[in-house]
């Protein structure tokens, strides 16, 4: 009768392979004192018995958990949950996480940290006493908060910090923001635009600020102005409404606007159609993020593809290396893509289209 695989232990392999359990561990542990030829003895018992290691097991070894934590800040990730807005940052970031670690018989664990909380330093430290991760993923704002990146530094916990570009320890990874911004605004100019506003997220976060830097960039490319343009909101629909009604009651309104969420882009279309304009004929939208929500919209959202899950997994893959390998010196940037939907169109003066 064949073994039934949830019952094969360290024992099993050790003993099919003719080696004792440290050698297995230490093929387990993917320890660099193994020979070749002994390795592949060992994954051959192992692959033939359907033995797979527990994190209790490994963690036997003492040297690592096997376990990687991601950061993400509690206050908007839970409103996001009970509002049921349809953004999957966490869902995309664990996508990415999850399906990495599990190449390397790791596994992901997030937890949700107030960064701008008094507490942050305490909230962090229980959760790194609780789990002892190998590595922390940091999203932001956490990845630019000194108190979070100076503690896991003193610890010598490897970290990635996302969306982050700032001197200092840990991976630094970005998602083009810049050139994503560029791309999406060069792509609206491409189609006649010549007043092109900008709803910017909050300061507290970089991305904001290299966004408008790529919007900026491509207008002044062209010779298009940017002055009293540009709206800030927070990534929430509210303050994308009051951003969106204020660009668009100007005496010359923009004819296109690069909205910097999904969120803000969703309550353009809103104000857009309480103030009688037709998207796309009368007003071009482009969003950042690109969440499921934006392909079942009135008109469905052209939208910048942000990599969550890519990034996340170069940062994964970064910290388990991090045992044996250099961190890079550069930081690394994966690029998004504008994604082509119905709320771009050539802009109304190009139509023949007077805007109401």
């Amino acid at each position: 009768m064949a073994r039934r695989r949830q019952s094969v232990t360290i024992k099993h392999v050790a003993a099919d392979a003719g080696v004792s359990l440290q050698t297995v561990s230490r093929v387990i542990n993917d320890e660099p004192n193994v020979r070749p030829a002994m390795k592949e003895r060992v994954q051959a018992s192992i692959d033939k018995l359907g033995y797979t290691p527990s994190i209790a097991a490994q963690r036997m070894s003492g040297s690592r958990s096997y376990l990687i934590m991601a950061l993400n800040d509690r206050e908007r990730t839970i409103a996001d949950w009970r509002e049921r807005r349809g953004t999957d940052w966490v869902d995309q970031m664990l996508l990415g996480g999850m399906l990495t670690c599990a190449e390397h018989g790791y596994r992901m664990i997030v937890e949700l940290i107030d960064t701008h909380s008094d507490h942050v330093e305490r909230e962090l430290s229980a959760a790194l006493m609780a789990l002892q991760p190998d590595g922390v993923v940091l999203t932001p704002p956490h990845s630019e908060n000194a108190l979070i990146t100076g503690l896991l530094a003193d610890r010598g916990i490897p970290f990635a910090r996302i969306g982050s570009i700032a001197p200092g320890p840990g991976f630094a990874l970005t998602m083009g923001d810049t050139k994503n911004a560029l791309d999406a605004t060069r792509r609206l100019i491409e189609l006649g635009h010549k007043r092109i506003g900008m709803i910017a997220g909050p300061d507290a976060y970089s991305l904001s600020g290299w966004r408008i830097e790529g919007w900026r960039q491509a207008l002044g490319e062209a010779g298009l102005p940017h002055e009293g343009l540009c709206a800030a909101g927070d990534f929430g629909f509210e303050s994308g409404n009051e951003a969106a009604r204020a660009l668009l009651t100007q005496d010359d309104p923009p004819t296109a606007i690069v909205a910097s969420s999904d969120q803000m882009a969703l309550a353009t279309l809103d104000v857009a159609r309480e103030l009688g304009l037709s998207v796309p004929r009368d007003l071009s939208v482009i969003s950042f993020d690109n969440t499921p929500i934006v392909r079942f919209t009135d008109p469905p959202l052209t939208a910048v593809d942000q990599p969550i899950a890519e990034t996340i997994s170069r940062a994964v893959e970064l910290i388990i290396r991090a045992r044996r390998d250099a961190a890079p010196d550069a930081v690394i940037d994966v690029e998004g893509s504008v994604v082509e939907r119905g709320s771009t169109a050539p802009a109304p003066h190009l139509t023949g289209v007077k805007r109401a």
